[in-house]
């Protein structure tokens, strides 16, 4: 029975690993695939699909807005209090039916921060019962303004921060692509270096393997020593191990790049290496410009001033407060609906409301001042933050330009330490150097091998960093956009 499971889990790894199909896989084709499927990416465009809303929401604020109030309809039966001409109460029934409906259109005044409305309604009202009455109430048109004198004109700011903070989302998004991007090169070449050192151990472990063989044969003529044996017998399993550890990293990698890209178990992915690298040389001065005019921290800086300054705006608008409402229009009353439309009479009110601290200890003062020092707060933080992005961008700059001088030599260095392993593989068959002269060239070989991968890597991260920072192609010299109306709606 024992024998009859492991057949069978022995026959199921083999159909699994059959139904797996190998697809190479370039770092260009790995950053498209982050950049439309993976998690990351999906979040970056959920954020600009919310700024994008919250913006069409306050470009609603500035349209004209057409509503309809009713109630259709509301009954009453009940008992109410009425004061008779000698002052003394009784209760009276009421039974009614009413019925009532407004049509208006709003319009905000963003230059004002007042609102002005132009309405029509119509009231009905019938009492139910013997003899029930009837009437209507007619409202033709109406104007009604509603102006605050001295407080604050929210939409008058909200329409200079609103934009900037979209200009920021949309400048955020592209650099999240970016992040993206970054993060697509790391688990990329994380697999590629995992693919790498697994190539060379099992190469590794073939030259040990032959190695030792020719070992033995020369042990038997006298040739080499008893202890030199060992050393290459010790060198083949410690090869053979190299090798286990080596399989179980490429699939850790490989599980995490397909986990990011959104691909299937199915897929065996084999990464290639990279071509040579565009020849580019950066200038800071240039880096710099380009990063404070597109990158959303300019954004983020210009919208944290506004605020700051409406807030200031804010506390002063509230040491004092007064509100002009006017409503102007005419009214027509009649048992039929159609002659309440007839012998209209004027109907206009006028009210201004005043609200001036007399004795608040200082209160309202103290809330400008407070949102003075926290403007100043604000300020004080921004030319920090602003010093820290320009070092940022300079330490990034020179990092970039000193890693193409790093790939360049780690790609030399590489091309020397493969040809020098040949060569002492070669001369040790002949006798001429011992295995520790081998053992350190096969070192070398490795270590060069690996040194040329994560040089390679730190080129494309300063690379795509410097994207993001900037939202500039320089390889194409353009700048990095995108058509958000169509990513909004895809």
């Amino acid at each position: 029975m024992k024998q009859y499971f492991l057949l069978l889990a022995i026959l199921f790894c083999s159909l699994n690993m059959s139904a797996q199909k190998t697809r190479e896989i370039t770092l260009g084709e790995a950053i498209a695939l982050a950049r439309t499927q993976s998690v990351d990416a999906a979040v970056a465009l959920n954020e600009l699909k919310t700024a994008y809303w919250e913006y069409r929401t306050f470009r609603a604020d500035l349209l004209p807005e057409v509503n309809f109030t009713g109630t259709l309809p509301s009954y009453g039966k009940q008992y109410n209090s009425y004061q008779n001409e000698d002052g003394s109460f009784t209760f009276v029934r009421s039974n009614k039916l009413g019925l009532n409906g407004a049509l208006s259109i709003d319009q905000n005044i963003w230059f004002t921060g007042g609102k002005i409305s132009l309405s029509s309604s119509l009231d009905f009202v019938k009492q139910l019962g013997a003899n029930g009455m009837k009437q209507f109430m007619s409202v033709p048109i109406g104007l009604q303004l509603t102006q605050p004198v001295f407080g604050v004109n929210n939409l008058k700011w909200n329409r200079r921060i609103e934009p900037v903070r979209y200009d920021e989302a949309k400048a955020e998004f592209i650099i999240a692509t970016e992040t993206v991007t970054m993060n697509t090169i790391t688990y990329f070449f994380n697999l590629l270096q995992a693919k790498e050192v697994l190539a060379t151990a099992r190469q590794n472990q073939v030259n040990a393997d032959h190695l030792y063989e020719v070992a033995g044969a020369k042990r038997e003529m006298g040739q080499i020593s008893e202890n030199e044996l060992l050393q290459l017998k010790l060198a083949a399993l410690k090869a053979r191990a190299a090798v286990t550890d080596a399989e179980s990293n490429l699939n850790a990698n490989m599980f995490r790049l397909r986990s990011f890209l959104g691909l299937t178990d199915e897929q065996i992915l084999e990464p290639v290496v990279p071509g040579s690298a565009p020849d580019i040389k950066m200038e800071y001065n240039q880096v710099l410009n380009k990063a404070l005019q597109r990158n959303s921290f300019a954004y983020n800086i210009r919208r944290r001033q506004l605020e700051a300054d409406c807030e200031v705006a804010t506390a002063r608008g509230n040491l004092r407060s007064i509100d002009l409402f006017a409503n102007v229009g005419y009214t027509g009353l009649n048992k039929e609906i159609s002659s309440a439309y007839k012998n209209l009479l004027d109907n206009q009110v006028v009210e201004v409301g005043v609200k001036i601290p007399i004795l608040d200890w200082g209160k309202r003062r103290g809330k400008v001042r407070v949102a003075k020092s926290n403007r100043e707060v604000t300020l004080s933080k921004i030319r920090k933050e602003q010093m820290d992005f320009d070092q940022d961008v300079f330490l990034l700059v020179e990092h970039f330009n000193n890693q193409a001088q790093q790939l360049s030599i780690a790609v030399e260095a590489d091309k020397i330490a493969q040809k020098r392993y040949k060569t002492s593989i070669e001369t040790f068959l002949i006798g001429k150097i011992n295995t520790l002269d081998l053992n350190d060239a096969q070192t070398s070989k490795d270590d060069a091998r690996q040194k040329h991968i994560n040089e390679l890597y730190w080129y494309w991260y300063y690379f795509y960093q410097l994207r993001s920072l900037t939202l500039w192609d320089f390889q194409n010299n353009t700048p990095l956009e995108a058509d958000f109306d169509d990513v909004i709606h895809s």
